[in-house]
């Protein structure tokens, strides 16, 4: 006897072979276009960094289209390879400047050079592929084992997760081999609606932040879509409430940007900030040197003031070779004027044979009516330009730079005192390393009151460097409460108060002074006190929540509703 038809038999099978071709489909891989978009999208962010105006709400509208964009992947590896391609298109449009110092200063031929910055994009863009492996892991289909469902849902734990590992790979970039820091997201918000959060997370935190308001607006918009429940109109709420979250972040960040975390203390000082314009390929050349002694002695002995500060190597020879009549001359105006003065020049030790050995980056100081130089020499050295890593000889011997190879100073020196206030010193983009500023301010014996960068920059021409690294001194002002002042050789010559914002500047590529008048602050922000502590610790914590119980916890209560009916 035949057995009686199952009413349910043809629904099912209908809803099998539907599913069936839905996994099928999930699991083709993605369209190359889609990795050219998120690589178009990457070169797009570099427009929210310096010196577009105001980029960060630009920064914001980007992340969260990138975010949407995650939410197309269908596995980790088609995950992976979306943030290899935003990043990648970020940086090598974001950092080509060095290009030109490779080829145009470095003398590398020019293929070799554009083929050193692809290859670098390509480093730097592992990075974001890394943090966007981790939140798959985190968020979706790569954590349930399986690449056959629907692309990622816009969920709560999911932008968490992609705040958390985008910050997390950012900082780790700023680490490893050194790290490069440059081009990170939460720069791009100095001037942005998330600024005020800089005094609490320093950049790698308003990054976390950026990131994670661009996924709450992704997630409203989807939602609003019909994104969630397979096309289901969405609950109120489910669309509302993140979009207010967002709202309510950004909101805060505008907020905390009205809060003094430091108080001014001391007397001003008025400084004079020296921009010599001495083109690259000239400074050290013999000529070059001549010419280099003679400009800054001229600007040093122009007019007084309670501190004189040039850029990195104005003074282009070994501090113990300087000319005679250049060291009385500058030694005679800071006495007879009560001027201190901060030159750059090249530190080294001479043995008793003659050697010069243990080069080094320097600053050194003449206080008025004391014998003797304050000495500060450069800690964080570039790789390739300041010191040679191992195995990468022959790509040095590529360029024709002088002076390859530099010692390293202490991680924390002493402050130098000018008329009782103190001021850190830092040398070229030693300022892009927020967390070693602040142990800086955190760690003196007596805490500065001021920050001072001297840098070059010629090596990267009339290149969005300048900018760029000027943005991520006004961060460093931000994240520390300190007012900042820049001498450089080209361009961006700047002071800059405690909120970050710049109060005189000089035209780039103009010899000249910047007469400024500036008064340092006590106190430090709970950025100074705890550096990158709190955004490592919060990310890494949700990232393991976000893989024990995100999408894992989802899939149960799917399965217990299901077993329920």
């Amino acid at each position: 006897m035949a057995e009686p038809i199952d009413n349910r038999t043809h629904t099912e099978t209908r809803a099998t072979e539907t599913t069936h071709a839905t996994n099928g489909a999930a699991r083709r891989a993605l369209p190359f276009w889609h990795y050219l978009a998120a690589a178009a999208l990457g070169a797009l962010n570099t427009l929210s960094f310096a010196p577009t105006p105001h980029g960060g709400w630009l920064a914001i509208a980007i992340f969260a289209l990138f975010y949407f964009w995650l939410t197309r992947t269908t596995g980790w590896k088609s995950a992976l390879f979306t943030g290899w391609a935003f990043g990648f298109g970020n940086f090598v449009s974001g950092v080509w400047w060095l290009y030109v110092s490779m080829h145009f200063y470095g003398g590398m031929p020019a293929v070799l050079a554009g083929a050193a910055l692809v290859l670098f994009s390509l480093y730097l863009g592992l990075y974001p592929a890394l943090a966007a492996l981790v939140w798959s892991f985190c968020a979706g289909h790569a954590k349930q084992g399986s690449s056959g469902e629907l692309p990622f849902s816009p969920t709560w734990h999911g932008a968490f997760a992609f705040a958390s590992a985008w910050a997390l790979g950012e900082w780790a970039r700023g680490y490893v081999f050194t790290g490069f820091p440059w081009l990170a997201s939460g720069y791009a918000q100095v001037d942005g609606p998330l600024a005020g959060f800089a005094p609490i997370v320093g950049v790698y935190g308003v990054g976390w932040v950026l990131a994670l308001v661009a996924a709450l607006v992704a997630q409203a918009v989807l939602r609003a879509g019909g994104t969630k429940g397979h096309g289901a109109s969405p609950r109120r709420g489910a669309v509302a409430t993140p979009a207010l979250l967002a709202l309510a972040v950004i909101a805060a960040g505008l907020l905390l940007s009205l809060v003094s975390w430091t108080q001014p203390s001391g007397t001003p000082l008025d400084v004079r900030l020296l921009q010599g314009n001495v083109k690259q390929d000239m400074k050290f050349s013999e000529q070059g040197m001549i010419d280099a002694l003679n400009e800054f002695q001229k600007l040093i002995t122009e007019k007084p003031a309670d501190l004189v500060v040039t850029p990195e190597t104005a003074v282009p020879v070994l501090v113990q070779e300087i000319p005679q009549k250049f060291g009385r001359d500058i030694r005679a105006f800071a006495d007879g004027t009560h001027t201190a003065i901060l030159f750059g020049a090249v530190g080294g030790t001479i043995t008793s044979d003659g050697r010069v050995v243990d080069y080094t980056n320097s600053l050194f100081g003449i206080t008025p009516g004391q014998n003797g130089l304050y000495r500060y020499d450069k800690h964080h050295l570039v790789p390739f330009g300041e010191f040679v890593p191992w195995g990468f000889r022959w790509f040095v011997n590529l360029m024709n730079i002088p002076l390859g190879d530099f010692a390293r100073g202490a991680p924390v020196q002493p402050p130098l005192r000018v008329h009782g206030e103190l001021v850190a010193v830092n040398i070229c983009y030693e300022d892009i390393f927020g967390e070693e500023i602040a142990r800086t301010v955190r760690e003196s014996p007596a805490s500065p009151g001021i920050l001072i960068n001297s840098t070059n920059l010629a090596w990267f021409g009339d290149t969005i460097a300048l900018d760029q690294h000027l943005q991520i001194a006004r961060m460093r002002s931000l994240e520390t409460g300190r007012p900042m002042l820049r001498a450089t050789n080209t361009g961006a010559t700047a002071a800059i108060d405690a909120k970050g914002r710049v109060i005189a500047r000089l035209p780039t590529f103009t010899v000249g002074s910047l007469d400024v008048k500036v008064e340092g602050t006590s106190g430090f922000t709970p950025y100074v006190t705890s550096g990158n502590n709190t955004v490592i610790a919060v990310s890494l914590l949700l990232l393991a929540l976000g893989f024990a119980f995100g999408p894992a916890f989802k899939g149960a209560k799917a399965r217990k509703r299901t077993n329920g009916k």
